[in-house]
């Protein structure tokens, strides 16, 4: 497991794809990129589909996401994302009650219940009482981070 905090956006992409039966259809699939503006991220989004369309596709949609960090599987069965909804946990020193805040992740992983091992393997790491309040599946596609250009003599993360 890893995971990376950037900036994320999800994007809608309307294209017409062939299906199994080899008829073509439209579709709208959702994507999610790292970048730094709408603009970054409407850019990043066509020139990582380029390669993977090969007929003429257009952005649909462009929202900055509620997450700030991606749970990223190694396993090459997890292939679903899952949003996840935790409760932080603590306790106010004055007034000794306790306080919750809400945080929101994405999560890479085959099933619900790998979701839920996931955020368990990477929430165990950290001393801070959780909850989990809600997990569940979404219709991303798959997620594309940041990466430097070789062309700019600089090394890829």
């Amino acid at each position: 497991m890893r995971t990376k905090t950037a900036i994320w956006f999800e994007c809608k992409i309307r294209y017409e794809k062939v299906m199994e039966d080899g008829l073509q259809k439209k579709v709208t699939e959702q994507y999610v990129v790292d970048a730094l503006s709408f603009g970054d991220a409407e850019n990043r989004i066509v020139e990582e589909m380029s390669s993977y369309i090969s007929g003429e596709f257009e952005v649909k949609d462009v929202k900055m996401a509620t997450y700030k960090e991606v749970f990223f599987c190694d396993d090459a069965d997890a292939d679903k994302w899952f949003k996840a909804k935790l409760q932080f946990i603590t306790i106010d020193e004055k007034t000794e009650k306790e306080k919750r805040s809400t945080v929101y992740y994405l999560v890479q992983a085959a099933s619900f219940d790998g979701a839920v091992k996931n955020i368990n393997d990477v929430m165990n790491g950290t001393m801070i009482d959780y909850n989990k309040s809600n997990i569940s599946e979404t219709k991303i596609m798959d997620v594309f981070e940041y990466t430097k250009k070789e062309s700019d003599g600089e090394d890829k993360d």
